[in-house]
């Protein structure tokens, strides 16, 4: 009894080996023409699907609309796809997949994922794609052999044209723009590829990076003139006209083999420098109290630049490449420097108005009518921007026919001043046309001593009509 049931177990297991074995080697020979258990290719399922099915599927969500190719300027230029008739198939690539799945080990596929990304092989017509290639800008560039070295002048100042560096290999670039567009890239840097290389230079070109090294050196100047509130930088724009060159403009030597500073070079900058800035006697364009601008020339308010000290300062300076920033000397200074000199702080005599205003740090804080000078005797007060150079009180005016006693006098230009008048009682209006002073600006006693308590030697004052 006991050797017939084990007999019958034996019969039994033989029957499930054989089922099985006759399973397994179905499913692998199933296998040998689909794809095994768990397999991914580019994010689709490809379990028992054949070549074509899954051909089929990957060309389905496959899209390639072309290349943009970049040059180390970021300069870019698109290739479609359309162009240069691109085509592209899975079904090579899946056959090597393919090929390289072991149909009987299927078994081994229950116990893991594949999940793997293809790549289509990919067709075009070459001649259309070079045609395409030699339409790229950046690619027509000259040949490498006309490629120059030269020192060039403009208005920054002298700069080196080095076309021998970072120079695009043509050809290195039209094999990288294949090579990408074989492997359906959608992008490609010139630069990332190394398509870009420095050019071997001529010995007449190693002379040139020579002389541009003592050009270079020349112009790096780092004084900066503070010119009130406004920097001047003496930079390669300004220098480069300070080298000395001969008459077929090259560059002269002296006997150490360096460059020279053109004679009168720097004479030249102080004085367009103090063209510019000088202030005294100049033209100034004012905003008045009473709503307009005024343009106002002459006077003895200002700014004078120290052309004899600024010469001997710069020429000591850049000879010594000094770095710093400068304030210039004066033979006459404003209350501020640079082109707005009349600051915040001023006397404005409005003789058209017959008002005179006291700007303190901007604010007004003395408002008062006035007389001026006597138009009718020709004895107007002039139009100018001057500035107080003296303050005296009790003081006698004395002129042609007369004797005056002030209590404060604040002269402005010359003989004329801003003072007192005890001698009137009304002020303001026509009175200076046919009534006026003998030029100076006479001013209510009040508004004389709170004036002449807070303005000080040397505070504008600019008058007009």
């Amino acid at each position: 009894m006991r050797k017939k049931w084990i007999k019958t177990i034996i019969i039994i297991v033989f029957l499930v080996l054989i089922q099985f074995m006759a399973v397994y080697v179905g499913l692998a020979i199933y296998y040998k023409n689909a794809f095994e258990y768990g397999t991914w290719i580019n994010g689709i399922y490809c379990t028992g699907k054949s070549i074509d099915e899954v051909n089929e599927e990957l060309v389905g969500q496959f899209q390639y609309d072309g290349i943009t190719i970049y040059d180390k300027n970021q300069n870019s230029y698109f290739i479609s796809a359309q162009d240069i008739a691109y085509q592209f198939d899975f079904k090579e690539a899946l056959k090597i997949y393919l090929g390289q799945q072991n149909s009987w080990l299927w078994i081994d596929s229950f116990w893991k994922v594949r999940k793997d990304n293809l790549t289509p092989v990919v067709s075009f017509d070459k001649a259309q794609m070079d045609a395409c290639i030699e339409q790229i800008p950046f690619l027509l560039e000259g040949k490498q052999e006309d490629r120059k070295v030269a020192i060039i002048k403009t208005n920054q100042g002298y700069e080196l044209l080095n076309e021998r560096t970072e120079v695009l290999n043509v050809d290195e670039a039209k094999q990288a723009i294949l090579q990408a567009v074989e492997n359906s890239e959608t992008e490609i840097s010139l630069e990332e590829a190394s398509c870009y290389h420095d050019l071997e230079m001529t010995p007449q070109m190693q002379e040139t990076m020579k002389q541009w090294e003592m050009v270079d050196e020349f112009q790096n100047c780092g004084i900066v003139y503070q010119m009130g509130e406004e920097q001047i930088p003496i930079d390669a724009s300004v220098v480069c006209d300070w080298i000395l060159l001969d008459e077929n403009g090259d560059f002269v030597l002296d006997d150490t083999g360096a460059l020279q500073v053109r004679e009168n070079a720097i004479e030249e900058f102080v004085n367009t420098l103090a063209k510019e800035y000088d202030t005294v006697g100049g033209t100034h364009i004012f905003s008045s109290t009473r709503g307009d601008l005024v343009t106002i020339e002459g006077g003895t308010y200002g700014n004078k630049l120290d052309i004899k000290a600024e010469i001997s300062y710069l020429e000591e300076a850049f000879a010594g490449k000094v770095k710093e920033v400068h304030t210039p000397a004066y033979t006459q200074m404003g209350m501020q420097q640079g082109k707005d000199d009349i600051g915040n702080t001023y006397i404005e005599v409005d003789m058209t108005e017959q008002m005179m205003y006291f700007y303190q740090k901007g604010e007004l804080v003395v408002e008062t009518p006035i007389v001026t000078g006597n138009t009718s005797r020709r004895m107007g007060t002039p139009e100018g921007v001057n500035y107080v150079y003296m303050k005296q009180t009790d003081r006698i005016l004395r002129g042609e026919g007369y004797a005056s006693h002030v209590n404060f006098w604040m002269p402005v230009k010359g003989n004329i001043g801003i003072h007192d008048a005890s001698w009137r009682s009304n002020y303001g209006g026509n009175i200076y046309k046919t009534n006026g002073s003998h030029g100076c600006i006479n001013t209510p006693y009040e508004a004389m001593a709170k004036i002449y308590e807070l303005a000080e030697v040397g505070t504008p004052v600019v008058m007009f009509y």
